[in-house]
């Protein structure tokens, strides 16, 4: 879809060299920043990262959008990630089916159904755990709710993954009216993340401590 007259903008020369040095300091500005908030995370001690895991979920599981969800889209934890594994837990105790991502291309994942995660589920590539060959694709338009990952994020749904774009481009195939819902300790909300035209926004932000409604897209109705 091309643009409105009144967004297009004339291009002077030297936009080009402009345009790619701001690209080049956001995306370092990004590398630190990820460096920095990853750090903390992986400081947390095994016993206060569980508790904090403990009382996301709580969190989490009280959202009503979740409690209404029919399909879930979430991910299965790497290194020292937020623990989904009592999530998902709780989502086949509900019937909520349940999927989980499979990257297949550069910026390009799919999603796969998961019942039984300790089953279900095998290393992939940079050896996050995947769902193994052989499972259902699901459609991006059947997930009421995205449960999404993240380096970092900050209070108005801006998001940091981890360099591959695959949650941006995979949120951008979703219905417009799917709950986008960023989770994640609260050492990784940072005051502002860095963001970039191509960078999608989470409608909430749930850590162990709060629950947040970022405001970043208008509602549903008004979409």
């Amino acid at each position: 879809m091309e643009p409105p007259a009144d967004t297009l903008s004339v291009v002077e020369p030297g936009d080009d060299a402009a345009t790619a040095k701001r690209g080049d300091d956001v995306a370092a500005a990004k590398r630190a920043l990820r460096e920095l908030v990853l750090g903390r995370r992986d400081g947390l001690a095994g016993g206060e990262r569980r508790a904090a895991g403990a009382a996301l979920t709580a969190r989490l599981t009280a959202v009503p959008a979740v409690a209404a969800a029919s399909a879930v889209l979430c991910f299965a934890t790497f290194r020292s990630e937020v623990d989904t594994t009592p999530f998902m837990a709780w989502c086949r105790r509900r019937g909520v089916a349940v999927g989980l991502p499979v990257i297949v291309g550069p910026h390009h994942m799919e999603a796969f159904a998961v019942d039984d995660p300790r089953r279900d589920l095998a290393p992939g590539r940079f050896g996050i755990p995947e769902p193994r060959p052989g499972l259902p694709a699901v459609e991006p338009a059947t997930f009421d709710v995205v449960i999404v990952p993240g380096s970092a994020f900050d209070c108005d749904g801006g998001r940091m993954g981890y360099g591959g774009g695959f949650y941006d481009t995979f949120l951008s195939r979703m219905r417009d009216d799917a709950l986008r819902i960023g989770v994640c300790f609260e050492v990784q909300v940072v005051d502002e993340v860095p963001r970039e035209s191509h960078d999608l926004c989470v409608d909430l932000l749930v850590t162990e401590d709060r629950t947040i409604a970022t405001g970043c897209r208008p509602a549903p109705a008004e979409r």
